[in-house]
Parts: C-alpha cells; structure tokens; sequence
C-alpha cells in the first residue's frame, strides 16, 4: 500500500516535470488524488464517505437551511423557501456553496424544495454531517468547524477523484492528506488490494504521476 514517502515521491516527479517544461502557471493549482478501481460494481456497492483531513484545504462556502436567521452562516429560512421555486435560481444557489447544513425539523421541505438540484450535486445536507438538532451558536460553530476539515466521498464511477491539496502546500502536508484518504477508501472496498487498478496524483493542468503501491 503507498506510504507517505510514495506521494512525495510522486508529488516531486510532478514538480519536476513542470519545470522541464516551463509551466509558470498563474493560479494555485489544486492537487487532486485519483483512485481507479476494477472489479467495482458502481451499482451494487458504492462509496459516500466523510473523512477528516489533518490540513484543511480551502476555506468552504456553508449555507444553512434554519428557522431563523444565524450571524455565523449564510442562512436560507424557512420563509425563503418559496423564493427558490425557480430552477436557475436554485442551480445558482448549488453553484455558489460547498456545503449546506439544516435543522432537522427542516429536512423534509428541504428535500422537496431544494432536492433536485441539491441530491445530484451530492450537496445535500446529510445526516452524518449536516443535519442540526439545534440552531444554538455553539451547535452551528462547532459543525462549521468539523465541515472545515472534512471532505466527502462519493462514487459515481469507478474512480475516486478528490482534492487533496494546493500546488503551493508542502509535499509533506499533501502527501499526509492522501494517506489518510486512500487509507479510509481502501478499508470500504469489498475486495479491498483486488479492487485497486492504480492510484495517481496530479495538478489541476499537469500530468499524472503514478504513485507506487
């Protein structure tokens, strides 16, 4: 199974690579994992994992589906709901969120009202991260907080595609980030080692690096 040492490795062949060819890019390049997998049948077993990652990747958008209004997050009440009856509105609504929690008193209308933009983005608010029993501040800053170094896993191919990183982080922070993924897909494989074809890492524009099982 790849070590630390062989996403660095891989991550440096990367590197390397961009320099060989004088790839001055002008953005931060997101770095992303790439899992393929054999043997997978995407419509008998599927992955929707949540993973805590030890360094937080970006800062993400969370919105929130409350009864009232809350000074800590982008709030959607329920008096708002009627207001997003109109597709474009609510496809612009999906666009602009990474993330969005609820009460759990709201989730029922949260599902007819906002469904079906929000389930095929794989965005919407989900019992093991994302439902609120309360609206108390605590409550919705600590959930904040959990959100922040968390990323979600959801297969809809045979292919586990997940950002990792940022070209600018240190290959030690990326390569820690990629373990602990890999780790905690490779466990919720049905066949497990069977079921890997190969695991790659790359830059946003780059090419991918095969990194050594």
């Amino acid at each position: 199974m790849p070590t630390k040492e062989n996403f660095i490795k891989a991550l440096q062949q990367i590197r390397e690579a961009e320099k060989k060819v004088g790839n001055e890019r002008k953005f931060n390049q997101t770095v992303d994992l790439i899992i393929n997998l054999r043997d997978f049948d995407i419509k008998r077993t599927s992955l929707n994992l949540f993973v805590n990652m030890p360094h937080k990747i970006k800062e993400k958008k969370i919105a929130a589906f409350l009864e009232k209004k809350s000074d800590f997050v982008d709030t959607i009440t329920r008096a708002e709901f009627d207001s997003f009856k109109e597709k474009t509105k609510l496809k612009n609504l999906v666009k602009g969120y990474d993330f969005f929690i609820a009460n759990a008193k709201l989730m029922p209308l949260v599902a007819t009202t906002f469904g079906r933009v929000l389930g095929p983005a794989s965005k919407m608010p989900s019992p093991q991260l994302g439902v609120l029993m309360t609206e108390d501040e605590t409550t919705i800053k600590a959930l904040k907080k959990r959100i922040e170094s968390v990323i979600r896993i959801k297969t809809k191919e045979p292919t586990v595609k997940v950002a990792i990183g940022k070209q600018n982080d240190s290959d030690e922070d990326i390569a820690e980030n990629a373990v602990v993924i890999f780790n905690e897909v490779f466990k919720n494989l049905p066949k497990q080692k069977e079921n890997l074809k190969n695991v790659l890492i790359k830059f946003t524009m780059s090419k991918p690096a095969k990194v050594d099982l």
